[in-house]
């Protein structure tokens, strides 16, 4: 009888992964084991794996994902004899590698880090640390995008990622699970649970995770109501500078929901606010329509912890002429105490 549970078990689980990833959270249960797999085997921390993961596929619906099984984005290069499709990316039908499995994706991608002298320091890193990994695949030349390691850091942290640095591949679908409690109802995932168990059957191991009783199911289900309320209590404000309209998140919340409330896009409303995530946090200024290219005021002296994004949201300017103005590398940030020009530029020394 269990043999035919996890028979059927196994033909859900195909299909579920053929109709793709619809959020983070899906993409992390799925992959999560790979990347420590990896992790074991190559010295790379899981959460950078995964974080780039998430970003390369935007969370398992990107084409090369779904097609091809690519989910870093690695290109045929010279030495590539295996099946590969054509993909616009920097240049149109740009060739790429295709993998029978995802699985073979991952294990490419560790090949790809740990075999090219360009990325050799990294692995001179302590593996918990994910922000010194970050950096170091960006300066190594990994992406070109200059945002590209706080992109990752953010993925990280706002997904927990880090706590699969912590864990081995035995502990790793115990550590979803507690990631992720709703999982316990989910046949699916408890079965690739069991088979997991099932492999290891003569390793004890210590299972990170706690039935959750009735009154904290009972707090889940008030804090989303909470959060609905928060919702219903934004109000748009006008701006001093140029009375544009905009509003305060009052708490963390998807973009999506805004996107709903107020009938405006997501596209439009991550271009207008210059958003590389979709998750807003608490105390979050968000633009309802396009920034002004100049400040209300002259300057301003950047505060600790202060970021030219946050900048350009406190005084509604575009991130870019913010740049711009204070001839500054997009991607820089500034020091504490730093004058920032919101008006006319920067003089030159």
């Amino acid at each position: 009888m269990k043999k035919v549970f996890f028979a059927l078990a196994l033909i859900l689980f195909a299909k579920f992964n053929a109709q793709g990833w619809k959020t983070d959270e899906q993409y992390i249960q799925k992959f999560a084991l790979y990347a420590v797999e990896e992790m074991e085997k190559y010295k790379i921390p899981a959460s950078i794996t995964l974080a780039q993961g998430l970003l390369e596929t935007g969370g398992g619906q990107s084409r090369l994902a779904q097609q091809g099984n690519n989910h870093f984005g690695i290109k045929c290069k010279e030495d590539w004899t295996g099946k590969s499709m054509k993909h616009t990316d920097d240049a149109p039908n740009e060739c790429f590698r295709v993998y029978d499995d995802p699985r073979e994706s991952y294990e490419d991608h560790s090949k790809f880090l740990a075999f090219r002298k360009y990325y050799v320091n990294l692995f001179k890193l302590d593996m918990m640390d994910y922000r010194g990994w970050a950096h170091g695949l960006k300066k190594a030349g990994y992406a070109t995008n200059p945002r590209y390691a706080y992109i990752l850091i953010d993925k990280i942290e706002r997904n927990k990622l880090y706590e699969f640095d912590k864990v081995s591949s035995k502990e790793a679908l115990y550590a979803v699970l507690k990631m992720y409690p709703n999982l316990k109802d989910d046949r699916i995932f408890m079965a690739q649970l069991d088979q997991s168990q099932t492999k290891s059957k003569a390793v004890t191991v210590k299972v990170p995770y706690e039935q959750i009783s009735y009154s904290d199911q009972k707090k889940k289900v008030e804090k989303l109501v909470t959060k609905a309320e928060s919702l219903n209590s934004i109000l748009i404000k006008s701006h001093p500078n140029g009375a544009k309209k905009f509003v305060i998140i009052p708490d963390d919340i998807e973009l999506a929901a805004i996107s709903k409330k107020f009938q405006i896009t997501e596209s439009a409303l991550m271009k207008w606010n210059e958003l590389d995530r979709t998750q807003l946090r608490r105390n979050d200024i968000l633009f309802l329509e396009n920034k002004s290219s100049k400040g209300n005021v002259a300057t301003y002296k950047s505060q600790v912890g202060e970021s030219m994004h946050d900048i350009a949201q406190k005084f509604g300017i575009k991130l870019n002429k913010l740049y711009s103005k204070n001839r500054m590398d997009y991607g820089q940030q500034p020091k504490v105490g730093q004058l920032i020009y919101l008006q006319s530029k920067k003089p030159r020394k």
